[in-house]
């Protein structure tokens, strides 16, 4: 087996659990090793550090599989290595049909992923070294999860820095393009070969479930309370409003809610369960919002659920606009504003609860700047449309935006909008994406619940 020889003078990041050597950490290659052939690596005092695959083409020269000697990344190896996955997904997902199987990396398969969908699974082989293997892969996963279908999503340009095409299509037995899984006790379909990345985003799980306590306790703001009524003779508690009406609306007690880049409607989805009284269910796609309305439709919650399809940066603008000329005329400012003419905004409209789930904004580090810019602007409008004492709920997936810039770009915002907030609950992703510590790469979910004031 061929060796990489590590320079003397590069930081120590492979001993501290980081599985990536870049081509300008090595000193020198001994042998001939082919691209994606498995390579040792050492020190510069010649000292056995680990085993890789080797790939000259790309910067990130290779990937560690292995912190003991291996001769081949074979059937039996990947089958082990899909054993503990699963185990660890067992003991913490209890008897969840969907997750993230492989997490790259921080299962120690490194360029490789597998999402779990029922008896479906999705793969990406994202390098060379995996995608030299795709028969062992499809193979080991048979043998220990037993599949009725495999389904690759290589269609992402990752590949091409590895000098491999971009690739989807069936691996192994018949895979529907439609899905049904559970999460969290909701049915969700999932679209496999036009959804986003592999059809849907696990990562976010148990942040979704974390925005139960904000569905319910608003229906004081209504002035409806719980009150004594005599009903045939017997007193019962129901809910009653200000003017003395019992309310038969079973949501009374909901949240308002506004979920932004919604996809498959998760978000709504876990807000109706939870008790939402009418949900918002925006995506600038017409196919995302169509998986949304089948999802919504499958749980029965059509009837609190309205969908809109635009973008998600002219809508809160728009709203917020609107909130704003509807403001200043009922602010005893109709002296000054000619009320005969219409208002030029639509919209106006707030929300108890704002969430803001986008996607990525900073693919690379040269694009964080503009990634500021673009999360100032939807969190400072996003939390202009929350009604006083709601929440709003935002997210950023983008690595680069790393946490501590994350929250002081949110807090730049809030001093904008003239709001203080306070911060609930701050996650990161679910514990089917485990993260390595010194592996800066896989901390890349940020998720916060901030409570929005006014400042008085």
């Amino acid at each position: 087996m061929a060796s990489v020889i590590l320079q003397r003078s590069r930081k120590k990041r492979l001993e501290q659990g980081h599985p990536w050597i870049f081509e300008n950490e090595i000193e020198r290659v001994e042998g001939e090793p082919v691209a994606g052939d498995l390579v040792e690596v050492s020190n510069h005092q010649g000292r056995y550090l680990a085993t890789g695959y080797f790939n000259p083409q790309s910067k990130i020269t290779v990937r560690i599989v292995s912190y003991a000697p291996i001769e081949r990344m074979d059937r039996s190896f990947f089958a082990e290595r899909f054993r503990r996955c699963l185990e660890h997904r067992s003991r913490f997902l209890g008897e969840a049909d969907a997750y993230r199987l492989v997490y790259g990396e921080a299962d120690f398969l490194p360029g490789l992923i597998v999402d779990r969908f029922a008896d479906v699974l999705v793969v990406q082989l994202l390098t060379l070294g995996m995608d030299r293997r795709r028969e062992e892969i499809v193979g080991a996963l048979v043998d220990t999860v037993r599949p009725k279908g495999i389904y690759e999503r290589s269609d992402v340009a990752i590949r091409e820095l590895e000098g491999l095409e971009q690739r989807t299509g069936e691996l192994y037995g018949e895979c529907p393009r439609h899905v049904t899984v559970t999460e969290n006790g909701l049915k969700i379909e999932v679209d496999i070969v036009e959804g986003q990345k592999t059809g849907y985003f696990f990562d976010q799980r148990e942040n979704r479930a974390s925005i139960a306590p904000l569905m319910a306790g608003w229906g004081a703001r209504s002035g409806i309370a719980l009150r004594e009524v005599e009903e045939d003779g017997v007193l019962q508690r129901r809910p009653v409003n200000a003017n003395g009406k019992t309310v038969t609306f079973p949501y009374w007690d909901g949240a308002t809610v506004l979920e932004c880049f919604s996809h498959t409607g998760s978000f709504t989805l876990h807000a109706c369960k939870y008790g939402a009284k009418k949900v918002t269910c925006l995506d600038i796609s017409e196919h995302a919002i169509e998986s949304a309305r089948r999802n919504v439709e499958w749980n029965g919650f059509t009837d609190r659920v309205e969908f809109v399809v635009a973008d998600a940066f002219d809508y809160l603008r728009s709203q917020v606009k609107g909130l704003e000329e509807r403001t200043e005329r009922g602010e005893g400012q109709r002296g000054k504003v000619d009320t005969s003419k219409p208002l030029t905004a639509g919209g106006g409209r707030t929300w108890d609860v704002v969430i803001l789930d986008p996607p990525a904004f900073a693919k690379t580090k040269s694009a964080v700047a503009g990634a500021c810019r673009g999360y100032k602007d939807i969190n400072l409008h996003g939390m202009k449309l929350v009604n006083e004492g709601g929440y709003l709920v935002t997210a950023s997936c983008s690595y680069h935006m790393r946490p501590d810039l994350f929250l002081q770009t949110i807090q730049e915002a809030a001093a904008d909008a003239g709001k203080i907030l306070r911060l609930i609950e701050w996650r990161a992703a679910g514990k089917d994406h485990p993260q390595i510590l010194g592996v800066n790469e896989g901390h890349y979910l940020k998720f916060a619940i901030f409570e929005v004031r006014s400042r008085l």
